[in-house]
């Protein structure tokens, strides 16, 4: 691998130790880390997305945090710019970038050579009426019937990546996933990439995640979803849809209580587990590990190592 166009790339899973481990990669190579978690991209989503706080940033540079408020719509075509762009000024200065988050189609966009339609602003329009009025079930349904493999990617809840994948689905007359190119096509890799997956199994995962969750309810999560509101996060098209958060409002809303939210919220991290593990180990690159292993750090680092 030629070391100066090298990214390492720490993906899987939420709750499998992904931020550590890069920090500790980053740590190790002289690296630093460039965040591909869609709603880690958020100023003031903290608690609820596992952000890396203060003292983590201090011991490795952090990138692509807290760029966007949280009435702004995500876009992976302009996270793709942004995340190339920390990418290249990294190799520029001898860093290796250590790219770490669990935000598959983010993770892909950064690295993979994929060009994303454009949009239709009629389409769009007539598309989220339909999400406005009957909510994103019937979309995701529609789409399920489109294209499979690209329901089981988003989440049902998701309205806005629903429409979004309907859109390039009646654009292009393709499946959204279509749009991805090959894994296996060595021409589509735009970096010498080393991707590591983390993963354990089902018992375990699902035990850590009802712990994330009960932590972030016990460390203050409502009162910074209360925080949010005052600065438009129910007008977030996207951020007011992510785990925890969505479930907090409607906690706050009067529909269910702190504790219903919070089982909910737990439920729904755990199927969105299966959908980021299925995502991911479609990728015959990622050399997968076990995220308990005592020497993971050891392993991952030989991982680096032996693609010099």
């Amino acid at each position: 691998m030629a070391v100066a166009s090298r990214v390492v790339a720490v993906v899987g899973p939420t709750a499998t130790g992904k931020s550590a481990l890069a920090i500790a990669i980053a740590k190790a190579v002289g690296g630093e880390v460039v965040n591909a978690d869609s709603m880690q991209l958020y100023q003031g989503m903290d608690i609820g997305t596992a952000k890396v706080g203060p003292a983590e940033r201090a011991e490795v540079a952090h990138h692509l945090l807290d760029i966007w408020p949280v009435t702004y719509p995500a876009s992976v075509a302009e996270y793709q710019q942004r995340a190339r762009a920390v990418i290249d000024e990294l190799h520029q200065r001898g860093v290796v970038p250590v790219l770490a988050g669990g935000s598959g189609l983010y993770v892909r966009a950064a690295l993979d050579r994929i060009d994303f339609p454009g949009t239709d602003p009629q389409l769009r329009a007539a598309l989220e009426e339909e999400l406005a009025a009957g909510g994103p079930g019937p979309l995701h349904e529609r789409l399920a019937g489109l294209d499979p493999a690209a329901a089981a990617a988003i989440l049902p809840s998701n309205g806005r990546r629903i429409v979004r994948a309907l859109e390039v689905v009646a654009l292009t007359g393709r499946p959204f996933t279509a749009a991805l190119p090959s894994y296996d096509a060595q021409e589509n890799a735009l970096y010498d990439v080393v991707p590591i997956g983390l993963d354990l199994d089902d018992e375990t995962l699902d035990r850590r995640v009802d712990d994330r969750v009960a932590a972030m309810f016990a460390a203050g999560l409502i009162e910074e979803v209360r925080g949010l509101v005052a600065l438009g996060l129910q007008d977030g098209r996207t951020a007011s849809r992510a785990l925890g958060y969505q479930q907090v409002l409607a906690m706050l809303d009067g529909e269910c209580s702190e504790a219903e939210a919070a089982a909910a919220t737990a439920t729904a991290t755990r199927r969105f587990v299966r959908r980021q593990r299925s995502w991911f180990r479609r990728d015959p690159r990622i050399r997968w590990l076990d995220a308990a292993a005592p020497d993971l750090v050891a392993r991952a680092l030989d991982l680096v190592g032996a693609e010099n």
